[in-house]
């Protein structure tokens, strides 16, 4: 419970510092809001109505207080209205919530399809022809962008064979599998390494000598005793792959005008929509530090010494 206590402390102060950064960031970000808000809404921009609504805005108060403000406000689910939307950012953000969490999901499942058994199948045939044939995938994926492993995709199956549609407005299975396999191409390729080497790392264990001397067959020590270890060090790299994720891939979502909190990120960026900004940086601090605790506290569980050190 202190260890519990002492990480949540952690996560607030995290989240406190990312949100004062950005604000004071986009304080200091050239434009005025006020400005920008009027020429959005086709209102007749003049000096005194834009002092006007800066006033209405609370942009004359002092940073401190603009920010004190603000932050209360988030603290009550309030994060502003949106610039170019003329809605709650909140609203604003649960439009592409959906699309970016089912790409995220997606792309998770491929990675582990793909990625698993081909590690495994790599490190049980070290330095044999399927293990060269499995380094070569991982690092052709690696060594690819994504965004260019998209275009190629996108080119192929939507405007050759037209299989897939080129771009969607909104969530659908068919506009689902590029963005997703495109995402998992490269993470797989950086997951399967992973997963050879961890395999490879825990063959050479001790206790894997002691259950062959014992009479277990290979598969018995693979799938009993192996791959609960190797699980283990791969948690970390697929929690921050989920955080990735789940903060919209704004490259991947752009080029296949997916309909994600990425792609939303991008036209805020581009319209100076800086409440929106704000609100976007703040989920995606929020989602790396929930998940970042949550995998230290899977350790927790998992791993029997570090019960055995807590309990100490």
């Amino acid at each position: 419970m202190k260890r519990l206590i002492n990480r949540l402390i952690q996560l607030v102060i995290t989240l406190i510092g990312v949100s004062f950064l950005t604000f004071c960031l986009t304080y200091l970000s050239p434009g005025d809001p006020a400005a920008m808000v009027l020429e959005a809404s086709d209102t007749i921009v003049s000096q005194e109505i834009i002092e006007q609504t800066r006033e209405e805005m609370g942009l004359n108060d002092p940073f401190l207080v603009q920010y004190g403000n603000w932050l209360l406000g988030v603290a009550q689910g309030d994060m502003g209205i949106s610039y170019s939307g003329k809605k709650p950012v909140i609203d604003k953000l649960m439009e592409g919530f959906m699309g970016t969490v089912l790409l995220a999901l997606t792309t998770i499942i491929l990675i582990m399809i793909i990625s698993i058994p081909l590690g495994i199948f790599s490190a049980t045939h070290r330095n044999r022809i399927p293990d060269f044939l499995v380094r070569i995938f991982s690092f052709i994926g690696v060594s690819m962008p994504s965004f260019w492993v998209g275009l190629i995709l996108l080119y192929i199956f939507g405007l050759k064979l037209g299989l897939f549609p080129i771009a969607t407005a909104s969530v659908t299975p068919s506009g689902l599998v590029l963005p997703a396999l495109t995402l998992a191409i490269y993470q797989s390729a950086k997951y399967t390494r992973q997963v050879r080497t961890v395999i490879l790392d825990e063959l050479h264990q001790d206790y894997v000598i002691g259950a062959r001397a014992r009479g277990l067959s290979e598969k018995a020590i693979l799938w009993k005793h192996i791959l609960p270890n190797a699980i283990l060090p791969l948690i970390t790299l697929l929690g921050m792959s989920i955080g990735w994720l789940l903060g919209g891939v704004a490259v991947i979502e752009t080029v296949f005008s997916w309909p994600g909190m990425g792609r939303m990120a991008v036209y805020a960026i581009t319209m100076r929509d800086y409440p929106l900004i704000e609100g976007f940086v703040l989920w995606i601090s929020i989602v790396y530090t929930v998940i970042n605790f949550l995998v230290d506290l899977s350790y927790t569980y998992l791993d029997p010494r570090l019960k055995k050190g807590d309990s100490r």
